[in-house]
């Protein structure tokens, strides 16, 4: 038998762009984006790379981060991790709040402390401990081709700025060059970012220098794109961080997108993994159009492993690869839509399973509608609950969700119509907007609802006893649910939605939470 593979691409699946990770000790710790989704900067554990576990998030409080008014696709971007001196750094953005700042923390999982704000740079900060103790932030600046990289000196301690910020570097002219990380490799700087827009055209540039202010040395072509592999199975790759393990092997994390017969991507943007060779020149290597990062199994070394067909097997009966049951609590894994409320979300252990107590605001919104989620991880995946709900008032409805943002979005439910406890199934395309209702329900009671996605679009269904199923009879295309279409930068989040434009609704208990991938 051969070797069990080291690792799957992506190592994060599903919405978990612009990873950055840093190790201590022999762990390591990565985070990622979170836009509009509270609470901010999700953080990961692993001991090898491969494995990652949810360990909590950066963002938990309102005096640190106010989502409340905020669009969709604003909020936190591309954030950096790094650690100093026994202390945990996070420095990010707070597009259209409070702006660049950081926060420290002695231990991943937090306490954080509250901002310390910075006033340079426009978005993805990263910070820089040289070997003489001194600190760099190096930012974005400008937009769109005025792109650009400043950097200056802090006081870690306090954010003092100790230095005016100098324009360092300008990439390949190339649109958005943007989430910088400065490194001192070897003996020299390098300094890395991305170029081109985080889309079709993404590619990571490096250049080097004997000093942390340059003058740089470009490199001169990408070293990880596939923008000239139009058909390759993932595409966009970029905004990558390097790191080194305990054995002297580098790696990078970045991000990278599987888009569906290469047109639309509801998982959005992943966190991709791959070992950094370097070359003779001294520069690092990764994948310039060979088409070596792949979604798959790969060895330690970052080696495809083939799949490996055994013949005069037949296919396993079973449809579902793996499942997860949410039965005990908001884990780590969990986030809600710009805001949590406890009193909206009440777990109980008997029975086992959450209330939510739905709010005026729906997913039409651009506001903090009750929505507690998960990343879809799965392009073939299925979200099922048994959901106990009676609502009384004209519009009220109470369901599973798929949500890309207020213009993409899935539901279905039990909603209240003209007197009735009906079935309802509704979708948002733009501006496009269409529902389903179906009488042929029990008039009070549970009801099992599943809600489900294909390489075709989504779909949900409906059952009394969790054994015979009806179709709710309607479907959208997967394009409705991707940013290639609605925009944005986030990949679809799944999870429990209420709401009523009159008010607060009527208790609505779930119960058997179950996420599966399926074949």
């Amino acid at each position: 038998m051969p070797k069990r593979p080291a690792y799957t691409n992506p190592v994060i699946p599903g919405f978990h762009p612009d990873p950055s990770v840093v190790r201590v000790g022999e762990s390591f710790y990565l985070i990622t984006s979170s836009f509009e989704y509270f609470p901010g900067v999700p953080v990961f554990q692993s001991h090898d790379l491969f494995n990652w576990k949810p360990i909590g998030h950066v963002l938990t409080r309102r005096e640190q981060l106010d989502l409340r008014h905020r669009a969709s696709s604003s909020g936190i971007y591309a954030s950096t991790l790094r650690y100093h001196d026994g202390r945990f750094y996070m420095i990010t953005t707070d597009v259209r709040g409070i702006g660049n700042f950081y926060v420290t923390a002695e231990a991943a999982e937090g306490p954080w402390s509250d901002p310390i704000r910075l006033p340079y740079g426009n978005i993805d900060p990263s910070l820089f401990f040289d070997d003489d103790g001194r600190a760099y932030v190096t930012s974005q600046n400008g937009e769109g081709y005025e792109s650009h990289i400043i950097q200056y000196e802090i006081d870690p301690s306090d954010g003092t700025i100790l230095s005016e910020p100098v324009v360092i570097w300008r990439g390949d002219e190339g649109p958005w060059l943007e989430g910088p990380h400065l490194y001192k490799i070897h003996g020299r700087y390098y300094l890395t970012a991305a170029s081109g827009g985080t889309s079709f055209e993404h590619r990571q540039l490096i250049a080097r220098s004997d000093h942390p202010y340059g003058p740089f040395e470009d490199r001169g072509e990408p070293f990880l794109t596939h923008r000239g592999l139009k058909e390759h199975p993932v595409q966009c790759l970029g905004h990558a961080d390097l790191i080194e393990d305990i054995q002297g092997q580098w790696w990078a994390v970045f991000l990278g997108m599987r888009p569906i017969d290469g047109q639309y991507s509801p998982l959005g943007r992943e966190t991709f993994l791959a070992p950094v060779r370097w070359t003779a020149e001294g520069w690092p290597d990764i994948d310039v159009n060979t088409g070596t990062v792949m979604e798959g199994f790969f060895d330690a070394q970052g080696r495809e492993v083939p799949s490996i067909v055994e013949e005069n097997v037949s296919p396993p009966q079973q449809d579902h690869v793996s499942s997860t049951v949410y039965e005990s609590g908001f884990g780590p894994e969990w986030s809600f839509l710009r805001d949590y409320e406890a009193a909206r979300y009440q777990w109980s252990e008997q029975p086992p399973g959450v209330t939510l107590i739905g709010s005026r605001y729906s997913l039409d919104d651009e506001a903090p509608a009750v929505f507690a989620c998960l990343r879809q991880q799965h392009q073939q995946m299925q979200w099922s609950a048994l959901l106990d709900y009676q609502p009384v008032s004209e519009g009220e409805y109470a369901g599973l969700a798929a949500r890309l943002n207020h213009r993409g979005h899935f539901f279905v439910g039990i909603a209240h119509r003209k007197g009735h406890r009906v079935l309802l199934t509704q979708m948002r395309n733009g501006e496009q907007t269409e529902q389903v209702t179906c009488a042929d329900i029990p008039a009070e009671g549970s009801l099992y609802i599943k809600l489900f996605a294909d390489r075709e679009g989504y779909g949900a269904a409906y059952s009394v006893d969790g054994i015979h199923w009806s179709d709710s009879g309607l479907h959208v295309p997967v394009s409705a649910l991707s940013p290639e279409v609605n925009g944005g930068f986030t990949g679809v989040c799944i999870g429990l939605h209420a709401s009523n434009a009159q008010g607060d609704t009527q208790p609505a208990f779930y119960s058997c939470l179950t996420y599966a991938c399926i074949r």
